[in-house]
């Protein structure tokens, strides 16, 4: 008896690079979304400065470790540049303006201005790096960005923003944008366990200055807000920093600056289950938008099938008439 059982179809080996990006790129949104949960405990007790330096220390030793366990080196030379000015701009600038903006301004209005980020990064990266910027891809981050705005509005107090706050979180969306930028060429040059670790180094040596003030609030900090300090450094940095970097160097900055309007969604749920703010309407639609919008920017056209070859002409094997050879006469 015949089976009826249909083969299954293997992994095109051009797929499985993509679909490993594609993963790297969600453990990314998954940890940077559970990190604005951790600020928030961790920033009552740190200072933006303190808080930023303090995550970097943990970040960098941790992959600091993971680079002398795998042997991984110094980068070459031609990766220093991009590695020097993200370090500088992503992991130094950014962290701390962002921990400084989001304490002057309510939580909706800091993620709605640094949303802008994506947008900064897509025609960036199209000026500089001459990234292709497809009809999908501008579609999406406009659904996803309407999304962010809908968050941020019905997520924002009463009052509690302020002109100073608004100008240091899109300082913070630039900084963003430029350090990511800078990274994809150095991407081409050296691993991105590379480029994370030294990024994160930069980063660290630049936030030095912060260093009494960590040591200061260390001693008066409670337990939960020094784990949740070093928690951010571990996973949020030096694992979504590297799973980032492996994604990005797999594709363009656009798609990638795109996938991270997931993380205001996430963030949603996350505060739901974990802090018990049970979001309203507005905020669950605003989050479905968001999703909606990074699906549409990484979905690509679909290629029309190859046409099936014609049937030979000419008399069958022996000269036997081919089938269908009758209604053809």
């Amino acid at each position: 008896m015949m089976s009826t059982a249909r083969p299954s179809r293997a992994l095109p080996p051009h797929r499985r690079p993509e679909l490993l990006a594609a993963g790297a790129a969600t453990v990314t949104v998954v940890l940077w979304a559970s990190a604005f949960v951790s600020i928030r405990s961790a920033g009552e007790a740190y200072s933006p400065g303190a808080l930023a330096l303090g995550r970097l220390l943990s970040g960098a030793l941790a992959l600091g470790v993971i680079c002398l366990l795998r042997r991984e080196g110094v980068p070459p030379r031609a990766a220093w540049r991009g590695i020097a000015i993200s370090g500088v701009l992503w992991f130094g600038f950014y962290m701390v303006v962002l921990n400084w903006g989001e304490q002057q301004v309510d939580a909706g209005t800091a993620a709605l201005v640094v949303n802008v980020g994506p947008i900064l990064i897509a025609l960036l990266g199209a000026r500089l790096l001459g990234d292709a910027l497809p009809p999908r891809l501008l579609a999406g981050m406009a659904v996803s960005f309407a999304g962010a705005v809908t968050v941020g509005l019905s997520m924002s107090g009463e009052g509690g923003s302020s002109l100073f706050g608004v100008v240091l979180c899109l300082l913070a969306a630039m900084a963003y944008a430029g350090g990511v930028v800078a990274q994809k060429p150095a991407l081409a040059h050296a691993s991105a366990l590379q480029v994370t670790t030294f990024g994160c180094l930069v980063g660290a040596v630049l936030c030095l200055p912060f260093a009494g003030q960590l040591v200061h609030e260390a001693g008066g900090a409670p337990v939960s807000a020094t784990l949740n300090m070093v928690y951010l450094g571990v996973f949020p940095t030096a694992l979504a920093f590297t799973t980032w970097a492996y994604a990005l160097a797999r594709t363009t900055a656009g798609r990638m600056g795109a996938t991270t309007y997931a993380v205001p969604a996430l963030v949603v749920l996350m505060s739901w289950l974990a802090l018990g703010e049970v979001p309203g309407l507005l905020t669950l639609a605003g989050g479905a938008l968001c999703l909606a919008g990074v699906a549409v920017s990484r979905s690509r056209r679909r290629r029309a099938p190859a046409p099936a070859p014609a049937p030979a002409e000419g008399p069958g094997p022996a000269g036997e008439p081919r089938p269908g050879d009758a209604e053809r006469v």
